[in-house]
């Protein structure tokens, strides 16, 4: 969405905005009401450990900025992508929010990184990128992709400092005796630590 984020470069954003209206992004519901915090939607420290495994496998990181994440499948229009540009946007992409969500509720730390392909149709170069450029960045980004997934995946430490781990520790508003069996049977790997025993029968 903005020129200075360029192709086979990474981003790895603090935000996201949602464009979405037909995705599940929770696993609450059926009984049970939990609201996580979602202020800063991605780990901070998965994100700097994503950043400085860029730099280890000589691939452009930036760390920051926002996600817009659309419903697609079709791509934006020119007056979308305009409008998108006009609210400081860094990327775009159909992905990535639902999973920093359903994340969060999972007590699991979580960042995007955003590889970038091409501009937006916005661009006035964009029609005059061709489908064999477009394919040879994304094989390029993927090959990256993968140098940066081993950096990262040595530099991840071995115990977790943030936040991500007790999510939902004051997010669970239900009583925790009115939550229904197969609710809490179906939610056990999240909420068990947070629910008392159920009693033997």
């Amino acid at each position: 969405m903005k020129e200075e984020h360029k192709p086979l470069e990474f981003v790895i954003p603090d935000q996201f905005y949602d464009r979405t209206k037909q995705r599940i992004s929770t696993f609450f519901g059926d009984g049970i009401v939990a609201h996580v915090g979602f202020g800063d939607p991605v780990c901070g420290e998965t994100a700097k450990v994503a950043a400085t495994a860029c730099k280890k496998a000589g691939v452009i990181g930036k760390l920051g900025g926002t996600y817009i994440c659309m419903e697609g499948p079709q791509f934006s229009t020119k007056a979308e992508s305009n409008l998108y540009r006009s609210w400081g946007f860094d990327v775009i992409g159909m992905t990535n929010l639902q999973e920093a969500k359903l994340s969060r509720e999972a007590e699991i730390c979580y960042a995007t990184v955003a590889m970038v392909t091409d501009y937006d149709c916005w661009h006035p170069t964009h029609d005059s990128v061709t489908v064999d450029q477009i394919v040879a960045v994304l094989m390029k980004n993927a090959e990256n992709a993968c140098s940066v997934v081993k950096e990262a995946v040595k530099a991840m430490p071995a115990s977790r400092t943030c936040k991500c781990g007790s999510a939902l520790k004051n997010a669970i508003l239900t009583d925790r005796t009115m939550i229904p069996l197969e609710t809490r049977q179906k939610l056990a790997l999240i909420l068990d630590k947070y629910l008392p025993k159920p009693e033997a029968k």
